[in-house]
């Protein structure tokens, strides 16, 4: 499936920037998926749902890598969803997006809203995630990817970067004091 092209060429989350920054990736003005971009991710934890806790929420997901949708985000942004489990299916929801797009030094982050559902492998709408015929429970787990569908273009402004402008200040006070 041919990937839409990204006007971001890579990001890095907010996570693995105290890692280091990884050098030679574009930098970019927005961060943009249009509408009905497939994109495919996994949660970081696994999260068990039944009768008794059939919701959760603030469940972090990742962007999968060498991903199958056809909109791929790099493998360095986080997604807060909501999940529920609705008799047989397991409804996940986006709601925001966070990354940090980087070129060698430099770095812009980028965060927001969003509005994406998951699609099983079958292609309908939520996850079958049953751990048992009758659908007592649901499992997703890290090792399982699957399909998120944006509800709509997705365009992201840079936001204030404190670290950016700290970094940028070092580094000139640094060169004026090279002899």
């Amino acid at each position: 499936m041919a990937h839409r092209s990204l006007r971001l060429t890579s990001l890095l989350s907010g996570l693995l920037l105290t890692a280091g920054l990884s050098t030679g990736i574009a930098q970019a003005d927005t961060l943009h998926l249009p509408d009905e971009a497939i994109i495919e991710v996994a949660v970081i934890e696994a999260t068990t749902f039944s009768a008794e806790t059939p919701r959760h929420s603030d469940m972090l997901l990742r962007p999968v890598s060498d991903a199958a949708g056809d909109a791929a985000l790099p493998s360095h942004c986080l997604i807060t969803a909501d999940g529920l489990l609705d008799g047989d299916r397991l409804r996940v929801s986006a709601r925001t997006l966070t990354c940090i797009a980087t070129d060698g030094s430099e770095s812009e982050i980028f965060s927001g809203e969003m509005s994406a559902t998951a699609y099983d492998a079958d292609g309908r709408f939520g996850l079958d995630a049953c751990v048992d015929a009758e659908c007592r429970e649901a499992l997703l787990e890290p090792s399982r990817a699957f399909v998120m569908r944006l509800g709509g273009d997705l365009t992201l402004e840079p936001k204030d970067n404190p670290s950016a402008r700290i970094n940028e200040e070092r580094r000139q006070a640094e060169s004026t004091d090279a002899p």
